[in-house]
């Protein structure tokens, strides 16, 4: 965790705001993050399982590039999205974004968006590599919540790559295709059991247990 600073604080309060409160009719709330992947082939291939038997590695391998997927995380429905992409550019955060928003939000009107101040992530994306129209549907529908510096633990989409990561991304995958369809697998899994993410953490929990960080940023905040 980096400095603690009000800054920070004010971040933290703010993403926790937005899990907190209650979604109105016409709004969603949605969680973006990116994870790199690194691609591995087998050198020999994987010998058949035997009933019983555990499935082993070699420990050989081939490198077959990176690649970068991108996931969006609906806190209200249970439901996520993602893409494959071989990185991650302005250009792919601002495409993925006009999908995900024109085919699952086309009918809501703001959309509430947790996620890092990663230099891709801004507004500009859109105008820069979006036709002008796309680009202003996206400004005025999307309504960014920034997690702090070093605060990645306050996206929801963390707990979703968490998962991800254990149930997907813990064996050896040699291509960007078949990447994509093990993720596919995954979502497709996952949204028909619309797993949530039930989130505890609220702005007054975060000023009773991290009453030290508040005291720490302004000393008139000292509880006696």
């Amino acid at each position: 965790m980096g400095q603690v600073d009000g800054e920070y604080l004010a971040k933290m309060e703010n993403v926790l705001a937005v899990y907190n409160q209650l979604t109105p009719p016409g709004r969603a709330r949605l969680c973006f993050d990116e994870r790199p992947c690194q691609l591995l082939d087998e050198v020999i291939a994987a010998r058949p399982i035997q009933p019983g038997k555990s499935a082993k590695e070699d420990n050989e391998y081939v490198r077959k590039g990176t690649c970068v997927v991108l996931l969006a995380y609906d806190t209200d429905t249970g439901q996520r999205y993602t893409q494959v992409r071989k990185q991650r550019t302005k250009a792919d955060y601002a495409e993925f974004m006009h999908q995900i928003v024109t085919t699952y939000y086309a009918d809501v009107e703001y959309i509430d968006l947790v996620q890092d101040n990663l230099n891709t992530h801004k507004y500009g994306s859109f105008y820069e590599h979006l036709p002008l129209a796309q680009a202003r549907l996206l400004s005025r529908k999307l309504v960014f919540h920034y997690t702090p510096k070093h605060g990645s633990w306050l996206n929801a989409a963390e707990i979703e790559f968490s998962a991800l990561a254990r149930q997907c991304l813990n064996r050896r995958i040699g291509s960007l295709e078949e990447l994509e369809r093990q993720v596919s697998f995954w979502v497709s899994e996952r949204n028909q059991r619309a797993v949530k993410v039930h989130w505890s953490f609220t702005p007054a929990t975060a000023e009773d247990k991290l009453n030290r960080w508040y005291e720490q940023v302004n000393p008139a905040n000292k509880v006696d």
